[in-house]
């Protein structure tokens, strides 16, 4: 059975006293999860504080990016075994952000989810088009082509680690978004991908692009939509938590 998330992606933003109440929110939005996971991507400076207070919760932490080598002489870098010194649950790769200011190829980002399983980490594996694309009707081609290394690089053990979140470049911080209907019909999409390698209900399909308080349940209660990766309304406690407690009320029966 799949797993519901709603995962926090704080991006570049965050500071040791606002963080502390951030995540004091988060804890109460763990205990409306029920059996859904709640989880928080925090920048790399910030994974301590999420440690120490998130630790004895059932909220999962981690990081936003991760190193495609394992060690070595890569100024700035940050590799799969430093999340795991940290405990880190989750660590997202191929972010639309990091693909288009950092030129992350679709197979670096694979190799960036194959290090990541490697050290434990589940990465969520992000995917989606531009707005340019879209328009041309080329979404399902891109997505299978971002997909596409990812199932040559790890086998059907370690593609079982991936969460994989389907983020509408064109839906990132601009406040449109696609009907439910229609982000569905990608992530059945997606499934179908998933179904061909034998993992259609082994991996969580989240969806990420404005989604907020006010739309967060109907996408969640779309059936191939296991949750979502939450930008800018997871720096909110109470965006945050209204969005989990929509996760509920969305959840599939």
């Amino acid at each position: 059975m799949r797993q519901r998330w709603v995962i926090g992606n704080w991006k570049m933003n965050g500071g040791l006293v606002a963080n502390q109440a951030l995540l004091a929110g988060v804890l109460d939005a763990a205990r409306l999860a029920g059996e859904g996971r709640i989880g928080v991507c925090a920048p790399f400076p910030y994974l301590l504080q999420c440690q120490q207070m998130l630790g004895e919760s059932a909220v999962v932490w981690g990081a936003q990016d991760i190193s495609a080598e394992v060690g070595g002489a890569f100024t700035g870098e940050v590799c799969g075994a430093m999340l795991a010194d940290f405990d880190c649950g989750i660590v997202i790769v191929g972010h639309s952000e990091r693909r288009i200011y950092h030129g992350e190829s679709e197979v670096r980002v694979a190799e960036k989810a194959l290090r990541a399983v490697e050290n434990g980490v589940r990465p969520v594996f992000c995917i989606g088009e531009t707005q340019a694309q879209h328009d041309a009707g080329e979404t399902e081609a891109v997505l299978a082509r971002q997909l596409s290394p990812l199932f040559t690089l790890l086998n059907a053990t370690r593609l079982a680690m991936v969460i994989v979140a389907y983020e509408p470049v064109w839906a990132i911080g601009t406040g449109r978004t696609p009907t439910p209907g229609g982000a569905q019909a990608v992530h059945r999409f997606i499934r179908a991908q998933l179904a061909a390698r034998g993992l259609a209900e082994a991996l969580p399909v989240l969806y990420g692009g404005s989604v907020k308080p006010d739309n967060a349940a109907g996408f969640f209660a779309q059936p191939d939509i296991d949750g979502g990766l939450i930008g800018g309304a997871s720096l909110d406690a109470a965006e945050f938590l209204a969005i989990v407690k929509a996760a509920q009320r969305g959840s599939r029966t």
